[in-house]
């Protein structure tokens, strides 16, 4: 059994990775760590989980454990792993954006690996310490990754992208409070979202020379060729992405190239017939569908911001670290209509 260990286990994403996790067939919860909690059961915090699990809340932090998830916010785990040791054996997965930027990764001796499968499965497979995608940066990846392995991103990339209201954390704000994102919409750090420095850094992974070289910050070199406006949805979960390229390809010849460049990732799939969110939510797929009009090619992606584009992302990467099957734990469904 694989023993692990959840720092900062009371918020949205610790609450998904202890849904997955407690009926993982190859894992034993050793501490679900949150000092305000401290003492409470979990599912005292987390109301869907009575009668799943008796596991208490814990401010102790230990390494006797095979990984640790860090569901931190974004900084502390930087700050976390500075003030607390971990055992040179222990994996590290960490969900805030701590170590996922080239400038960002190391730790000690080692790298951390930026931790999406369809772009690093190999790599993650050896890693030591996993810096988990932000939940935008991994929608929008995964709706462009097959250009860039071919070339064929444009100078200009075109997204808009809604997120649900858990894409925010939980402690509550002036744009999470019910009555006013309830019947509403709003765009918000247009072209400037941080999450762009991750999805530039990654198609110039794959796309040599996408990523422009100049003396500008990495925000503001990646905002050059990536137009970004995200929009905050009066819905729970999910992100929902439109992106549109200008491209020689035919809807068909784009179709070959996703359906090719996913067959071997059993999480991203390729529709043929248009999607909507409804689809994913509460999975750790993403689904895409693409349309041609004119020479612009529509690129559609629907994910689940606190699965795919977060904790179970984080489990997938975690079965890939152990050589489990890939799927392990994530046979999840959708929640239809």
């Amino acid at each position: 059994m694989i023993r692990v260990g959840i720092v900062g286990s009371a918020g949205y994403t610790g609450g998904e990775l202890l849904r997955v996790l407690i009926y993982h067939p190859e894992v034993e919860i050793v501490f679900a760590n949150s000092a305000s909690n401290a003492g409470n059961k979990v599912y005292a915090v987390h109301n869907d989980l009575f009668g799943d699990t008796e596991l208490t809340f814990s401010a102790d932090f230990h390494s006797d454990i095979d990984v640790l998830f860090l569901c931190v916010g974004h900084g502390d785990a930087r700050k976390f792993l500075e003030a607390n040791p971990v055992a040179d054996r222990v994996k590290i997965i960490d969900l805030s954006q701590d170590y996922r930027l080239r400038a960002n990764t190391a730790y000690g001796e080692k790298q951390f690996i930026y931790g999406l499968p369809e772009l690093n499965k190999e790599a993650i497979k050896k890693a030591q310490y996993i810096a988990n995608p932000g939940c935008f940066a991994t929608n929008i990846q995964l709706a462009l990754l097959p250009l860039a392995s071919k070339g064929l991103l444009p100078d200009q990339i075109h997204i808009h992208a809604t997120t649900g209201s858990t894409g925010a954390g939980q402690k509550p704000g002036a744009t999470t409070h019910f009555s006013w994102r309830n019947n509403n919409l709003s765009a918000y750090k247009s072209f400037e979202h941080q999450h762009l420095q991750e999805i530039a850094e990654s198609l110039d992974q794959l796309q040599k020379g996408f990523l422009p070289v100049n003396s500008a910050s990495l925000l503001e070199r990646a905002a050059e060729k990536i137009n970004f406006v995200p929009q905050r949805g009066d819905f729970t979960r999910g992100i929902f992405s439109a992106i549109y390229v200008a491209s020689d390809l035919n809807e068909e010849q784009a179709y070959e190239l996703y359906e090719s460049y996913y067959a071997p990732h059993p999480f991203t799939w390729v529709s043929r017939a248009n999607i909507d969110l409804k689809q994913v939510v509460n999975t750790n797929k993403s689904i895409i569908h693409l349309e041609k009009h004119g020479n612009k090619l529509l690129i559609l992606n629907a994910t689940d911001n606190l699965l795919k584009g977060a904790s179970g992302q984080a489990v997938q990467n975690m079965n890939l670290m152990f050589g489990l099957n890939e799927r392990a734990g994530l046979n999840l469904k959708s929640v239809g209509f």
